[in-house]
Order: structure tokens, then sequence, then C-alpha cells
């Protein structure tokens, strides 16, 4: 038997109960790994609120992201041994001291990034990637607005717009976010927790614009964010837990701006897509580049109070729980 985070129903935090559950064998192509480090995400509060995930019963065992060590080889797999550090960005059932993942799900985690370090670049780091590199391709001058600025994900887009020459108006919701959005490297920083950021922010771009948005705030922000952009601007919308801008007249966008729905998944659709782009992750934390942010760490048993404090938005960084 193993301990595990389970929601028993959809609802409010208070769903959520650290059971014990039978400890998962792996199949075929799988590899069962002792997991070390669970990342929370927005995604595991939205599957707790009946967003997803819902062909699987309840009670079932929360958490996606992790990091952990080989415990066995399922049959037919290559590439892996026991003990080895493995990573993985989307794996069902990561709240738990053991998973069972498939094996093109996993990335080899180099001696040079510690545990912590590792769960938490995968899933916001693979995603500010792809906001920044592929989704929206970032130039030397480009000027970028990031949502959240504070937040996991934000935190790491910025980052990489600078790394990339881009400059960065960040937003924030409170005074006490600002020194976190500075220090990652944003270029201004826009205190607001109701939406009406648009206006300064064309101040800072006398007028012109943004060249992109990423907006996963929800639809409090969506017209903000349109306003915000200049011409041939693009809207990269993300995070559907805070709910979609409704229905679009596509011939009421303006300025040309280019509007997409973006999901990381489609950067890394292949294992060796996956592990190159971690591994370009990994290359930039050991270089100095990029700096990952840890915000809050918990005992497996206390992923209440980390989805709570989540959802409060107060909290900066990656959240991680510890089995």
């Amino acid at each position: 038997m193993m301990k595990a985070v389970v929601m028993n129903a959809v609802g409010d935090a208070g769903v959520l109960e650290y059971v014990e559950r039978p400890e998962p064998a792996p199949r075929a192509g799988e590899v069962l790994v002792e997991v070390a480090v669970a990342g929370v995400n927005f995604m595991d509060i939205g599957i707790r609120q009946g967003m997803s995930w819902n062909e699987t019963p309840n009670p079932k065992i929360l958490g996606a992201e992790g990091m952990g060590r080989v415990v066995a080889l399922g049959a037919g797999v290559s590439g892996f041994e026991v003990g080895q550090r493995v990573a993985w960005v989307y794996a069902p059932g990561s709240y738990a001291q053991r998973i069972a993942v498939p094996a093109g799900a996993l990335v080899a985690v180099p001696d040079f990034i510690d545990d912590q370090t590792a769960a938490a670049s995968m899933m916001q780091g693979l995603t500010a990637k792809h906001f920044a590199t592929d989704f929206y391709r970032t130039q030397p001058g480009d000027i970028a607005f990031v949502h959240a600025a504070a937040g996991g994900v934000g935190l790491l887009l910025t980052q990489i717009t600078k790394l990339y020459g881009g400059k960065v108006i960040g937003r924030v919701s409170s005074q006490d976010k600002v020194a976190a959005a500075k220090a990652a490297g944003a270029d201004h920083v826009i205190v607001d927790a109701e939406g009406k950021f648009a206006e300064q922010a064309l101040r800072l771009t006398d007028g012109a614009g943004v060249h992109v948005v990423y907006d996963g705030s929800g639809p409090s922000t969506f017209q903000g964010s349109l306003d915000v952009l200049r011409r041939s601007g693009t809207f990269c919308w993300y995070g559907p837990v805070l709910g979609g801008p409704g229905a679009l007249n596509i011939m009421s966008l303006p300025k040309s701006i280019k509007l997409g729905y973006a999901v990381y998944a489609n950067l890394i659709p292949t294992p060796e897509l996956l592990r190159h782009h971690a591994g370009q992750l990994f290359d930039w934390i050991a270089e100095g580049k990029l700096k990952i942010n840890i915000g809050a760490v918990y005992p497996l048993a206390d992923a209440v109070r980390a989805h709570t404090d989540m959802a409060s938005r107060a909290t900066t960084g990656k959240l991680l729980l510890l089995p």
C-alpha cells in the first residue's frame, strides 16, 4: 500500500483526502517511479472542479507532474534503469508515493538539477517555453505583456522573453508581488486586480501597444488584453480554470490581431521533442539563464492547503508537494 491524495467528488478543496491506495504495478511500456516531488498546477484545480478527467470515476488520484526515481521497469521498456532520476510533465495520479508512468512521458534528470527544481520546471517551464518560442517567436526589441507576472508561468515567461532580447510589462494583483516580477526581469510592473491595466500599458509603449500578450487570468482581463495589443499583435490565451471569454465574433477582433489558445502539449507531441525541450530548460537553469522560483513546499498530506493557497492567488512561484 501507499499514501495518495484522491478527490472523492467534484467540488472545493474539501473533496480531497489523504488515503492509502494499492501500489501500482508497471504494465508493458510503463516505468514504476517512487515520487520525490509532485507539482501543483491550476490544471489540478480545474480537474477537481469537474473540467476534465470526468471519464475516470471518483475517487481518483490527482496530480499530473512530478519527479522521482525509477523503481521497476515494465515489459519492453528500454533507455531507463532502476535508481535513475526522472521527471514528467503529464502523468495522471502524481499526488502519490508511487506512480506507473508511460516510458515515453519520462525525461532523464541530469545530476546538476536538484529534485525540486526538476519537478518545478516541467509543466510551467515547458508551457512558458512554448508560448515565447513556438506559439509566438520572440524577437529582440519585442514588448510582451505578461499577466500574473509573479506566478510560476509568468516568472518563466518573463525570463525567457528577456533571454531572447524582448522587454516585459508585467501585471500583478498586489503590491507585494512587484518585487518577484522585477527580480525575474520585468521592465515595468502594473499593479491591478480589476482588469484596468490597458491605459497604463499603452502609455508605457507610447500608445503603440505590445507585440504579444500572455493572458491566463480569465474573462475579466480579456478586453483589456485586446486593447493593449498593437496592430497585428498576438494574443496568447491560456488557463481555462478561470473561465473563457464566451462566444466571440471573429469579425469584431481589432487591429488585425492574431488570437489563439496555446497548449503546451503542442510543443511536445513526441518523446523526442519532450526530451529536447526539457533538456534545453535544464541547460538554461545550469547556465544561470533561467531561475526556477519555488513559492512553497507542502507535505503531500497538506494538498488541501496547497490548493486553497493557489486558488487564493496570494502565492508566487511554483507550489510543490513532498510525498
